[in-house]
């Protein structure tokens, strides 16, 4: 059923171009925002609580808003099967990767923190062309093997190479005389199994992986902040800002605390653009963590 799917539907819209695809976005919109619901209750608790300030017309305004945005970001991944590079290059553009070539320079390997904030998989696809250090995506495997393998070979097809992040570990052992620019995401809720930071964001109490902050502290690779700006419908533009350039001179939680709060301004900046519909916020503090909080320890469970 997925190969069916994807080579007499998926496939072939990838060669319209996106100003037609977005017909079908548009569609879309209606059927999830207005018939279907999907994660509705889910998207409302998260920006109600994000905003204590906002109105309720304000906050569904938002929610809207959102709603256009993620029936946009399904056309543009479909558009992604089969883009070109020229393409790819104007409708992603990285306004400062001159950051990159700093570090590659004096030697230097480089950590990139991003987050599920606009287009991710346009940035996942594009890193490689602004950077001169081997960009890696670290990703979570599907578990359907065929969509995996499609979303693998989409995202390597202009030289990302694709980490799994069962392997991380052992990648940094094994490349540390490469210079590469490993890709974490840090916004996702963490497993009651994954050590984490807690801090406040967007005024609630918030676990955050560690996975950015352990490595570049242990390598003290420089940590580099992807803000991705939407310009208008399909165009991104992205600013880089460099968040430590010796993280192992760091306090516990510093780095985790310097990505987080950029994604914090961005989100307050223009809210739609956000994952509001994953369920961020459904892991709580127990009170071992809270103990360990309050002494200056991460915990780990």
């Amino acid at each position: 059923m997925s190969q069916f799917f994807y080579y007499l539907v998926f496939k072939p819209l990838s060669y319209l171009p996106l100003s037609v695809l977005y017909l079908f976005s548009d569609v879309a919109f209606l059927l999830v925002y207005h018939v279907t619901g999907y994660r509705k209750s889910v998207v409302l608790k998260n920006l109600t609580n994000s905003f204590p300030e906002k109105s309720v017309k304000e906050i569904k305004a938002i929610q809207k808003a959102f709603y256009r945005h993620l029936c946009d970001l399904l056309i543009e991944n479909i558009k992604l099967v089969s883009i070109s590079k020229e393409e790819m290059l104007r409708r992603f553009k990285v306004e400062n990767p001159e950051v990159f070539q700093k570090f590659y320079d004096e030697g230097r390997s480089v950590i990139l923190s991003a987050s599920h904030y606009n287009n991710w998989e346009f940035l996942a696809k594009s890193m490689n062309f602004y950077s001169p250090h081997q960009a890696i995506s670290i990703y979570a495997p599907l578990k359907n093997k065929f969509f995996n393998d499609i979303i693998a070979k989409s995202r390597s097809e202009y030289g990302m190479e694709i980490l799994s992040k069962s392997l991380v570990p052992r990648f940094f052992i094994n490349n540390k005389d490469r210079l590469t620019m490993p890709i974490f995401g840090g916004d996702q809720s963490p497993t009651y199994t994954k050590k984490v930071h807690w801090g406040i964001f967007l005024n609630q109490e918030t676990s955050f992986h560690l996975g950015t902050e352990t490595f570049a502290v242990k390598y003290n690779y420089p940590v580099v902040y992807i803000k991705v700006n939407k310009v208008k419908r399909g165009y991104y533009s992205c600013d880089l800002e460099v968040l430590h350039e010796n993280p192992a001179t760091t306090s516990d939680g510093e780095i985790t605390e310097l990505h987080t709060k950029c994604l914090e301004k961005l989100i307050m900046e223009n809210p739609p653009f956000w994952l509001w519909s994953h369920n961020r916020w459904k892991r709580k503090m127990t009170d071992e963590e809270r103990q360990a909080q309050a002494l200056g320890k991460e915990q780990i469970i």
